[in-house]
């Protein structure tokens, strides 16, 4: 059996994606390709919203630049040391690479669901509460929000990273998953892990359903406000500013719940297909979701285009 300090020389083994070598090539191609939309993607709508000042003043597109550097982390996390292994067959991490990357991608996930939450919050205000709104959200609330999302969403990984560094773990280094997470590490232990699955699963619930619960109660607010708009026209203006917001938080949660609402989560080798959509697709989709359905995103590129042209 080996504790902590004994794990670190030896590390673990990561999962292959494919068994075969002959798909190895073409899976490090694919998700080249993926990790490459991503970057280019949220790196594109940040330098939008941070160069355009109409955009940075607006609360919306304040938290917008935010989860769009929270996808990119999240991303990173893992799609770099996946085309590592599929390029190289290096399907080795380090003990304290594997911690490292399990606090990193609980970080930037919480993040990502404490930030569609403020969101959803600066919506409700934005449609039931708009004589107020400009008072409400003020740049200063809405840094405060931001802030307290990676404050947040930092404790809560540094918590499950100090209490996984404690347990030992036994003679089988596979980690059924193509990444280091929590639940695979747990099958590995040889230690008690009662106290860390009974706070995954009191805090976790708390930390993953109080974000959703909170966004469907905004939601449910939004949607009778809108349903008491006299025009056709408020009516569909006001379900224009929540559909790319309520876009992204299907797919979010739902990819969320795939992965870890099944009574297969603990096995994770039969949740590749989830997790990689989770943490590859979703982070790829959210630019296309804000910029092909946002005029306000359409007119700063074309601003932006217009800028680089005079030079």
């Amino acid at each position: 059996m080996w504790n902590g300090n004994q794990t670190e020389p030896f590390g673990f083994i990561l999962l292959d994606l494919s068994p075969r070598p002959e798909h190895q090539h073409l899976l490090a191609l694919l998700f080249l390709a993926m990790y490459l939309l991503i970057l280019l993607g949220n790196l594109l709508i940040i330098l939008l919203i941070r160069s355009d000042p109409h955009l940075l003043r607006t609360p919306m597109y304040f938290f917008l630049s935010h989860l769009s550097l929270a996808d990119v982390g999240f991303a990173s996390v893992t799609i770099p040391k996946m085309l590592q292994n599929l390029l190289f067959q290096v399907n080795t991490i380090s003990y304290g690479g594997c911690l490292v990357q399990m606090y990193s991608y609980m970080a930037f996930g919480n993040t990502d669901s404490f930030l569609l939450a403020s969101m959803a919050y600066d919506r409700y205000l934005a449609i039931c509460y708009p004589l107020y709104y400009t008072t409400l959200m003020s740049h200063n609330r809405c840094l405060l929000l931001v802030t307290a999302c990676w404050i947040l969403a930092s404790l809560h990984s540094l918590l499950y990273t100090l209490m996984m560094s404690r347990l030992s773990f036994c003679s089988s280094r596979e980690i059924p998953q193509f990444f280091c997470e929590i639940y695979p590490l747990l099958g590995l232990s040889c230690s008690d892990t009662s106290l860390v699955e009974t706070t995954a699963l009191v805090e976790g619930f708390l930390d993953v359903l109080g974000p959703f619960f909170l966004i469907v109660i905004s939601y449910v607010r939004i949607f009778y406000t809108i349903l008491n708009v006299p025009s056709k026209r408020g009516k569909r203006k006001a379900f224009s500013t929540c559909g790319s917001h309520l876009s992204v938080v299907v797919l979010f949660y739902g990819t969320l719940c795939w992965v870890y609402l099944q009574p297969s989560s603990r096995n994770s080798d039969k949740n590749i297909v989830p997790s990689l959509m989770y943490t590859a697709v979703t982070p790829m989709l959210n630019p296309f979701i804000y910029t092909l359905r946002n005029n306000e995103m359409k007119a700063a590129l074309k601003r932006l285009a217009g800028r680089i042209r005079t030079f």
